[in-house]
């Protein structure tokens, strides 16, 4: 619907391997610079990184089309 009504839309996905956000999130907890950037909601985000994944999947699964893509963009950098 907004593609037909003439709105250019870019989707894109940074994605973080789960090695990756555990390193940083180790990081966070041991680095008092960046302590203030953890948060209780990100304890609880890697107990459920499986369940975001596939959430994720499932999203991509109904709304990356050939109109509008998605793009992913590995963010492990």
């Amino acid at each position: 619907m907004l593609v037909r009504s003439g709105i250019i839309l870019l989707k894109y996905w940074f994605s973080v391997s789960d090695e990756e956000q555990e390193r940083r999130f180790k990081n966070r907890i041991k680095n008092p610079v960046k302590r203030w950037k953890f948060s209780p909601m990100d304890l609880e985000s890697r107990l459920r990184w499986l369940e975001y994944s596939k959430a994720k999947d499932t999203m991509f699964a109904h709304t990356d089309t050939k109109q509008v893509p998605w793009y992913v963009v590995d963010a492990d950098d």
